[in-house]
């Protein structure tokens, strides 16, 4: 027996209504957005290191989530993004049990990259102080 779906309404934020009333249209680009979390920095490179080679995409930067996790980015043309992150999966996965998940988000909404590298990393932060 099928469980109903449970039906959310979501209400916009002020900025989305005009003055009228009216809801404005999302402000999204044609660019794609991949990500790819990796369990060690080694698989991470390596999949960074073949997306890059295989398609037109720009590497806008890892975080070390915690825990050994890595996760790399990309973005490009939804095309472009699609076949490298194809290749760097496949890369993760020639160095080991390393992938962990991969996902991409067509035509990213424009505030989503704000919040990509909100906090400094921990790890850089601590070595930063040792070091002063």
């Amino acid at each position: 027996m099928n469980a109903p779906t449970p039906t959310v309404w979501l209400r916009p934020a002020e900025d989305e209504v005009t003055p009228d009333g009216d809801l404005q249209m999302a402000s999204v680009t044609g660019i794609a957005l991949a990500i790819i979390e990796t369990c060690g920095l080694v698989p991470a490179i390596e999949a960074a290191d073949a997306m890059c080679k295989a398609a037109e995409v720009r590497l806008i930067g890892r975080q070390f989530v915690g825990g050994g996790y890595v996760t790399v980015l990309v973005r490009g043309d939804t095309g472009a993004v699609n076949a490298a992150v194809r290749a760097g999966a496949d890369a993760c996965e020639r160095v080991g049990d390393g992938l962990v998940a991969v996902h991409i988000i067509a035509r990213v909404h424009t505030e989503v990259e704000g919040i990509l590298f909100d906090q400094p990393e921990l790890s850089e932060c601590a070595v930063c102080r040792e070091r002063e």
